[in-house]
């Protein structure tokens, strides 16, 4: 449930937010509105052919082996500029081990890669989606699963590598907007509400950093009666939102990983190209 009235995402699929929107890109990068929803977009039934594909390969651990050595409460399979950016060298030779992997990885399956990328397209019309790329030509990762364990989750925050990690020597910080796009490949509580994240109506600045910073934006967003939305998914269900929004993600409870493919993309009006990485 959400306790405002106004802010809502355009949903429920390609057909009708085209027909609602004629640019669904450039409103969410205004926020606008606060996600574009697709909903039963994959196949719940690829979804967990995937998930078991992922566990036999040792790409993440056995959620029914209790006694797993394998602590961790995120894994990811895929290239995470946010983790590896520091060391480019190293960065893009990870993303074309990915390439490799991902050509692979989705035998038998509909490419759920693809179907974001594809969907992102015809949301953005006039633009070329593309991987991301340096002027060599070097491509970064083309989207990373992230498979998310018990506790694991992330406070009141946003992702942009112009505004928080600054990482002015890649190609993507020249884009003015930065979304991301998340496909639901399982969530962590079949029986809850499926809560991918909680969306607030407040672009980051520098004047609100500091509530950031000290923990205390929860406060804040009470305060000053900040609308936020809360996006609740099912398996198989794609959502696209502007990450310079301060949102957060609640923590997994239970033995289930919620388990994601995540995109993070950068839009500028003026460019006719859009580019995708993780």
């Amino acid at each position: 449930m959400n306790d405002q009235t106004d802010w809502f995402p355009a949903e429920p699929d390609l057909r009708t937010v085209l027909e609602n929107y004629q640019n669904p890109i450039y409103s969410l990068s205004q926020a606008e509105i606060p996600a574009i929803i697709l909903r039963n977009v994959y196949s719940p039934e690829q979804c967990q052919g995937l998930i078991n594909r992922f566990t036999n390969m040792g790409l993440m651990r056995d959620e029914a082996d209790m006694n797993s050595a394998d602590k961790r409460t995120r894994i990811d399979i895929g290239t995470s500029l946010g983790n590896r950016g520091d060391n480019k060298i190293r960065f893009l030779a990870h993303a074309e081990a990915t390439h490799h992997l991902f050509q692979f990885l989705f035998d038998g399956y509909d490419n759920p890669v693809d179907l974001i990328y594809q969907s992102l397209s015809a949301l953005s019309p006039g633009k070329d989606v593309q991987v991301a790329r340096e002027p060599d030509g070097s491509l970064y990762g083309p989207a990373i699963f992230r498979v998310h364990y018990e506790t694991h989750s992330y406070k009141p925050h946003i992702d942009s590598v112009k505004y928080r990690e600054q990482r002015t020597d890649y190609a993507v910080y020249q884009f003015k907007h930065q979304f991301a796009g998340v496909l639901c490949i399982q969530n962590a509580d079949e029986t809850g509400e499926g809560t991918q994240a909680i969306l607030h109506k407040c672009l980051w600045s520098e004047d609100i950093q500091p509530y950031i910073a000290e923990e205390t934006f929860d406060m804040y967003a009470t305060e000053n009666k900040i609308e936020h939305y809360r996006v609740n998914l099912e398996q198989g269900d794609l959502y696209f939102f502007n990450t310079r929004c301060i949102h957060e993600v609640p923590p997994v409870k239970g033995t289930r990983a919620r388990i994601v493919l995540a995109v993070f993309i950068g839009y500028s009006p003026d460019d006719d190209e859009i580019y995708v990485w993780s």
